[in-house]
Formats: C-alpha cells, sequence, structure tokens
C-alpha cells in the first residue's frame, strides 16, 4: 500500500485538444474534515487506506492543498436531458483531477466532485452537500457489492462552508473514481458543434485507452479501415449498456436521470442523483420526484437505454455509415433480453434455458405487482426454501403479502419447473443423494443471485440523519453489508427488514 506522494498519477484527457474543457483548481472548503472512506477503493488504488485520515489527504481532496502530478480540467460535454438537447452542459460542479496508475496495471480517474464553480455551473454554485455525497457514496458501494458496473467513491470530506438548497446545509466533496468519465455527451458536444475532426479523435481516443482489443481486431488491415475499428467500438458501447441495465432491472434499480450526459460509453451506472431501489414490486416506480412524465419510470429504463444509444449513434455518423450504426442498435435488445433471462434464471435456482420460462417469469411478476410484494425480501425467502418445501410454502411468504392463494398457484409451477430440469439432468426421485446434491447447489446460486441487503432509500436518509449530526456509524454498518449484500450479516438483519410505510414515499429529486 502506497501514500498520497507515492501514487503514479498523469492525466490522458488533459492531452487532448483544449476544446474538452477547461484546466482548473477546485475551489477550497472552510474547515474541512473526513467523514467516511471506503477501504475497498483503497485497495483498488493500493493507498493505505490510513492516509485518509491524514491532514494532507483531507486538505486535497477540498481544494486546499496541490498534488504536483494532479492536473485538474472540467470537462466539457452535452446531452439530451428528459429528450431534449442541451448544449450548456459540463462539469458544473466537479473536476477531473488526473489518473492514478496502480501497479497491477490499472489506471483510475480520480474525480472531485463538489469542488466549485466552473465554467459550465450554469445558475449552480458548484458546491455538493453532504446529503447528495453521502447518497452517491453508498449507492456506488451497493452496486459494486451487487456485481453491477459502476462508478466507485473513495472518501467524502465535509466541511464548514455554508450551501444554499431548500435550507442552509454544509458543503462536501465526494471522491469518485472510475475507469473513465466519457460520457454520451461527450460525443454529442463536438458532434452538434461540428467538431467531427475532433470527434474522430475522441473515438480513437477511447479504443486505445479503452477497448484495445479492438486495436488488436483490426491491426491486420494495411489501409487501417477506421471505419470497421468505429463500428465496434459502438458495438461495444451497445453491448455493455444493454448489459448493465439488464442487471439494474434484475436487481430492481432505478436510476432516475437516464440523460444521455448521465451515460458512459463504459458502461458503468454514472451520476447517482435521485436513485431508488424497489420496495414494493412496481414497474411504474418513478424514483425522480421531479420527474413529472415518467420518462424515466422503472419499466422505461430498457427503452431507454436504446434512445440514448441512438442519440448517441446520430452523434457518431461522420464516422460511421446508416447500415454499421442500425446494425449495432438491433444488437441492444437481443443483449439485454439474454443477460436479463440469465439473472432471473439465476435469481430461481434454474439453469436450463426453456421456452416457458417467460409464462413463469410474467406469472410471477403479475403476482409480485398486484400485492405490491417486496421484490428483495421475496426472492431471498424463496432462495431459502429446498425443493421438497416449495409446493407448501406459501405461508412462509404470509408477511410479504395477504392473498397467498395465486402465490400458491404459481409455487406449483415452480416446483414442476424445478423437477423438469433435474430430470433434464438425468436425476430421478429415486437417486436422493443426487437431488439432494442438486437442490443444495440450487439453493447457493440463488443465495449469491437474490441479496439479502439492499440500499433502501429510507436507509441511506436515516444515515445521511445521523452524519449530519457528526455520527457516522450507519455509514460504517451499511457499507459492511453493501459490499456483501448476499452474506447473513446477523448482527446487522435489522437493515434487511421490510422498511417502514413512510420509508416508500420519501420525496427525492435532483437536488438529492
Amino acid at each position: 500500500m502506497k501514500t498520497l506522494s507515492q501514487w503514479v498519477c498523469h492525466n490522458t484527457y488533459r492531452q487532448l485538444p483544449s476544446t474538452f474543457g477547461t484546466p482548473l483548481l477546485p475551489q477550497p472548503l472552510d474547515a474541512p474534515f473526513l467523514v467516511h472512506v471506503n477501504p475497498h477503493v483503497c485497495q483498488l488504488l493500493e493507498l493505505d487506506p490510513q492516509q485518509a485520515h491524514t491532514p494532507y489527504f483531507i486538505d486535497l481532496f477540498s481544494g486546499n492543498a496541490d498534488h504536483p502530478a494532479f492536473d485538474p480540467i472540467a470537462m466539457k460535454y452535452t446531452g439530451h436531458q428528459f429528450g431534449q438537447y442541451n448544449p450548456d452542459l459540463g462539469d458544473g460542479r466537479g473536476v477531473l483531477l488526473g489518473e492514478v496508475l496502480t501497479e497491477s496495471g490499472a489506471k483510475w480517474d480520480i474525480h472531485l466532485k463538489g469542488s466549485g464553480l466552473t465554467p459550465y455551473s450554469r445558475q449552480g454554485d458548484g458546491r455538493a452537500v453532504l446529503r447528495s455525497s453521502i447518497r452517491e457514496y453508498l449507492a456506488s458501494a451497493a452496486m459494486t457489492g451487487l456485481g453491477i458496473p459502476t462508478t466507485q467513491a473513495l472518501a467524502i470530506i465535509g466541511s464548514e462552508t455554508p450551501v444554499y438548497r431548500e435550507t442552509e446545509e454544509r458543503g462536501a466533496t465526494l471522491i469518485r473514481v472510475a475507469e473513465s468519465h466519457l460520457r454520451f455527451g461527450h460525443f454529442e458536444y463536438l458532434f452538434y458543434t461540428q467538431q467531427h475532426d475532433t470527434l474522430r479523435q475522441l473515438a480513437d481516443y477511447l479504443i486505445t485507452q479503452h477497448f484495445p482489443h479492438i486495436n488488436e481486431r483490426t491491426h491486420s488491415h494495411p489501409d487501417g479501415d477506421n471505419s470497421a475499428r468505429y463500428a465496434l467500438m459502438f458495438e461495444e458501447i451497445v453491448t455493455r449498456t444493454a448489459t448493465m441495465i439488464a442487471q439494474w432491472q434484475a436487481v430492481g434499480f432505478a436510476h432516475g436521470v437516464m440523460n444521455t450526459d448521465n451515460m458512459s460509453v463504459l458502461g458503468l451506472t454514472f451520476d447517482y442523483g435521485p436513485y431508488g431501489f424497489l420496495d414494493d414490486y412496481d414497474p411504474t416506480f418513478i424514483c425522480n420526484h421531479s420527474d413529472y412524465s415518467g420518462r424515466y419510470a422503472f419499466y422505461q429504463q430498457p427503452s431507454i437505454g436504446l434512445w440514448n444509444l441512438s442519440a448517441l449513434g446520430y452523434a457518431l455518423t461522420p464516422l460511421l455509415e446508416k447500415d454499421a450504426i442500425d446494425h449495432a442498435l438491433t444488437q441492444y435488445e437481443t443483449v439485454l433480453q439474454r443477460a436479463y433471462s440469465r439473472i432471473m434464471r439465476n435469481k430461481l435456482g434454474l439453469e436450463l434455458a426453456l421456452e416457458e420460462d417467460t409464462a413463469l417469469f410474467a406469472g410471477l411478476f403479475s403476482l409480485l405487482k398486484a400485492q405490491r410484494v417486496d421484490y428483495t425480501l421475496f426472492f431471498r425467502t424463496l432462495s431459502g426454501i429446498p425443493a421438497h418445501q416449495i409446493q407448501t410454502s406459501a405461508d412462509q411468504f404470509a408477511f410479504l403479502m395477504d392473498n397467498l392463494s395465486p402465490l400458491q398457484s404459481w409455487l406449483l409451477e415452480y416446483a414442476a419447473r424445478v423437477e423438469k430440469e433435474w430430470a433434464a439432468n438425468g436425476n430421478t426421485s429415486q437417486h436422493n443423494s443426487a437431488l439432494s446434491q442438486s437442490d443444495s447447489q440450487r439453493l447457493s446460486r440463488m443465495q449469491k443471485a437474490n441479496p439479502k441487503f439492499i440500499l433502501r432509500n429510507y436507509l441511506a436518509q436515516q444515515a445521511i440523519e445521523k452524519a449530519e449530526q457528526g455520527d457516522y456509524h450507519m455509514l460504517d454498518d451499511l457499507l459492511a453489508v453493501l459490499a456483501h449484500p448476499y452474506d447473513e450479516h446477523p448482527s446487522l438483519s435489522h437493515l434487511a427488514t421490510l422498511p417502514p410505510a413512510w420509508g416508500k414515499t420519501l420525496a427525492i429529486s435532483c437536488s438529492s
């Protein structure tokens, strides 16, 4: 593990033309202090976690000190917000400090969120507050623990700097870590401002820095067939985006603001604001209080992902023929459906893909929706029921639903489906030892696919309220369970119970 001064850093993004952003130092916060540090992210960066408790760490990431190898820049990009193109976007409250190179060969962007005014702040103050910083800090930890691609967060720095939202709050910074901060909006910016040569340069940069296998696949072309490289690049973005959204849907995650400037070209869950995990299963769930039309409702996310990719494809028209763009886009639904079906089969402990599974899934979702059953707890409960008890297990779900009759019917179908899978694998009722082993494996797969713990909005809100009073113990507890959400954590099981009624109706907006 290293100290901050031992970090090897550079900033390849700064080597791009000046149109890509504005060099800018963070604005200092008053009386900064460490709120929390994530040891897992420290490990990624090969940083000694004790460094976070040093005055230099706190000063560095509050704008009160410099790192000799950092070269900060506020990135310029644009994008479609709620379906409308907005040219006046960019890093309005953050700067890309640099890239940390690890001995393992990894390269990590270090981005400071809440760093103060930039040329892209519009009417904002460029600041973040403790509330929004904690929400992103916990969300990135939750998604990492669930195995969903995401940006991460190293630490939160608090301060005494007053910041005005609905009420007076205190300024904070979040140290965001990612393989890249490139967004769909970076490409849209260069397209709509007709900087087509620079657009090509950005595509080359993305391929070289993050998709080197594309150069290897097209290396045999003596004429350097760039159209083939760019087509593969776009296909990679389509595949990564589709896979990420399939994972969102399977775990019950709603992003809330799927604007194109919030979409990562690496398929990372990016820019956490009014996100939410499903409590009751409701496909029309809108987690963003400001989303009056429901554009980004939970069930809309797959189609919005395709819409955003189409917007990106349009921005790539100076580099690609329409046929190549359309070909990549046609792969989206297939990739998403296959990934989603695979995850859902894992959640039900099934390995074989049978045509009847579509009806089995649909029947389950219908009853979950009709009775507004807690999504996470239903699947976690199901993952603890042995096969020979499935048909008689309806009572185990009584704490989640009032009418068990529809569930009883579905459980009979599910039990028959499990038996069909065993029969296809050559197991019969006469081979009890084989069935026992097979069932143990089934339950193990299910428990690794159905988390016990998710980041419910009310838990995040409780952690925020405690942290604003200087109590960070709940952050400790949440980070522990979110890092390993499939484990039991018996001493912290209270974080996995049904949410209170008030916890399901919290209003979360973009300012969150």
